[in-house]
């Protein structure tokens, strides 16, 4: 089959993705040239998220790097100008969410490169179903994910603090001491990393093994709820969680009285555990409880090493922040663009004239103002936590926002949005927003939900 040119853009959104495949792979592998045994590339952090760029056939594009994920993925053509895929067969995947399966393509013989190192029989499964379109809530053009198979052939350091991301021959890499740091063994299973660990709450005292998803924005997920949520006392709240592949996926949220991993340990950390059916058609591990996010994995250095099973951990900058949620109700997402004009002085714009008020040869200067046209950020409402603040407060969902706390929206990264959002109880938010035409103001109060 001739490869076709394809329209593109991807999206991607931060959250557990997993395919239920049963496919033979040829082998594929990344390279560093010869002359080298490790390089390192800078990284965009969003909403705990690494996005690196990942160059495809020749076009550059952004990537979830995303240890849960076992089969590269490339979502919402749209966008993107060309891109060449090759040798291309239709399949059906399914991946976490409430929906059903979707058609994709797979396409083997790629070649994918993040910075230096070659992968030239890389396979790919595009999924065309222009839904499936995670850039809004991130805020930046997402256009794939990339998991084990960049794993499985490096040492790969992630410095969340730095934003780097460095990765090494295993065959020239040595371990240094370092007594800051603690490391753990890796169970892989299915090509999909697990680490156990402690967790505490009330009584419960219980070892569990996690899914390390660097994919997920969120700290943990458990699927057992048994001994944490408690319906009487009300100790947590319905929302939604995020998207999967297969549409989006609704829960519950609480917090986890204690996490230990080894000697480092965390207090009062957020806990999600999402429904039933976002789960119930993905075959999982057998001994798996859930998921370790970005949330926590963010908090560390961290070096995952799969050709030993083995992960290092050294505290980040992040260690000891807070755990909060969304403190507002709403998750705001980008929606295109609108036109926006303003007035600029130019040191180039003036007109000598002269002065008509007295009989010297005085003169002025009168600067012309130039009224600039362009285009920016257009944020909306996506969606809205029922009795919640901006709830309560009259904000509905699909109201694009104007301006928060007298700042123009367009002047926000869409991450600063949600840090606001999570930064601190009882901080005063106003709002302007506009409704069918209307410009109203809002206002609310920034409360903790547990």
């Amino acid at each position: 089959m001739n490869p076709p040119n394809i329209k593109t853009i991807l999206a991607l959104g931060g959250l557990l993705l997993m395919l239920s495949l049963s496919c033979a792979f040829a082998q594929s592998n990344f390279r560093l040239p010869k002359y080298k045994n490790k390089d390192r590339i800078s990284f965009q952090l969003l909403n705990n998220l690494v996005v690196i760029p990942v160059a495809v056939n020749g076009k550059e594009l952004n990537f979830i790097l995303d240890t849960g994920a076992k089969h590269s993925l490339l979502f919402s053509l749209s966008e993107i100008d060309s891109l060449e895929i090759k040798n291309v067969t239709p399949i059906k995947i399914r991946g976490l969410g409430s929906g059903s399966t979707i058609d994709a393509l797979k396409s083997v013989n790629n070649r994918v490169q993040v910075g230096d190192a070659v992968d030239r029989n890389h396979t790919l499964f595009v999924i065309f179903d222009e839904s499936i379109n995670f850039s809004p809530r991130m805020g930046v053009p997402i256009h794939g994910v990339l998991g084990y198979e960049f794993f499985k052939d490096f040492i790969v350091k992630t410095n969340y603090s730095k934003e780097s991301l460095v990765f090494y021959d295993p065959d020239q890499y040595e371990y240094k001491n370092c007594k800051k740091c603690e490391s753990f063994p890796l169970t892989l299973k299915d090509e999909k990393p697990y680490i156990d660990l402690q967790i505490e709450h009330q009584t419960l005292k219980r070892e569990v093994t996690l899914l390390i998803d660097s994919g997920s924005s969120d700290a943990l997920w458990l699927f057992d709820e048994t001994k944490i949520i408690d319906s009487i006392s009300k100790n947590y709240f319905d929302d939604f969680l995020g998207f999967g592949i297969s549409g989006g996926i609704y829960g519950k949220r609480s917090k986890l009285n204690l996490l230990k991993l080894g000697n480092f340990s965390f207090k009062r950390v957020n806990v999600s555990f999402p429904e039933p059916e976002a789960t119930e058609k993905i075959v999982m591990y057998d001994q798996r409880d859930g998921s370790l996010g970005g949330e926590v994995l963010k908090r560390f250095t961290v070096i995952t090493d799969y050709p030993s099973k083995r992960i290092t951990l050294t505290k980040s900058r992040y260690y000891k922040d807070s755990f909060y949620y969304n403190m507002s109700g709403l998750v705001i997402e980008h929606d295109g663009a609108v036109t926006v004009n303003s007035f600029a002085d130019s040191n180039n714009s003036f007109s000598l004239v002269p002065n008509e008020n007295t009989a010297s040869d005085a003169i002025q200067i009168r600067v012309n103002p130039i009224l600039n046209f362009f285009l920016a950020p257009r944020y909306v409402v996506a969606e809205l936590r029922e009795g919640s603040p901006a709830a309560l407060a009259g904000i509905e969902q699909g109201d694009e926002v104007l301006s928060i706390n007298g700042k123009p929206a367009y002047k926000y990264k869409l991450y600063e949005i949600t840090e606001l959002f999570s930064s601190k109880a009882n901080r005063k938010i106003s709002m302007e927003i506009q409704r069918e035409g209307k410009v109203v103001k809002r206002k609310f109060v920034l409360k903790e939900m547990l």
